[in-house]
């Protein structure tokens, strides 16, 4: 893998005060730099990937309306009426 330079300008004050924190954490100020890029560009992957499968998901969803396969608001109801009527009974036994 190869290296390269990365420059850019930044506030005296914000270096100084930058490279004292870490040092103060017995690192330089570019190892910290690396360390936030690498984190910076994982995050933008996992948040990719997520995007991606969320997209799959709601197509999936649409897919399944367009069939017909759809849950009846009574069903809906009955199934959430069970559900607080379980959760007020353990509410009510852990009080």
């Amino acid at each position: 893998m190869g290296e390269s330079t990365f420059t850019f300008r930044v506030d005296d004050t914000l270096k100084s005060a930058f490279a004292d924190a870490a040092k103060a954490h017995d690192r330089t100020g570019a190892q910290l730099i690396r360390d936030f890029m690498r984190d910076y560009v994982s995050g933008e992957r996992r948040a990719a990937d997520h995007d991606s499968w969320f997209r799959q998901q709601v197509q999936v969803g649409l897919d399944s309306a367009n069939a017909g396969r759809l849950v009846s608001d009574d069903d809906v109801e009955q199934e959430a009426e069970a559900w607080r009527d379980e959760t007020r009974a353990r509410m009510a036994g852990g009080a």
